[in-house]
């Protein structure tokens, strides 16, 4: 079976910072993506959880897309909008998918 190279991204940002991401992604011209819950982590700060919190406030979500490689210049610098005055980690990692055209 036929791959195609594409890339993923996966950022995860503080839980209210969603909407502002997702409305970057739009301006990029990502046309899919999946909103996970970060349940907690460790990190430069130490351990954090989001265990006994109200609401999403206080919590993380990480954001993951793929991508066609020609897009990912576009989408880095509206993310970095976001995520440049806030709490957040953004990866990038090579992959192959199935059906390019969905991308």
């Amino acid at each position: 079976m036929q791959t195609h190279d594409a890339k993923r991204v996966a950022i995860i940002i503080e839980a209210p910072m969603e909407k502002r991401l997702t409305r970057a992604l739009d301006q990029a011209d990502v046309t899919g993506y999946s909103i996970l819950d970060v349940k907690g982590g460790s990190g430069r700060s130490g351990r954090w959880s989001g265990a006994g919190h109200i609401g999403s406030a206080n919590g993380m979500v990480q954001v993951v897309c793929i991508i066609r490689p020609e897009k990912l210049d576009g989408l880095l610098e509206s993310v970095f909008s976001v995520v440049d005055k806030h709490i957040g980690v953004v990866s990038v990692s090579d992959c192959q998918v199935l059906r390019a055209e969905r991308f």
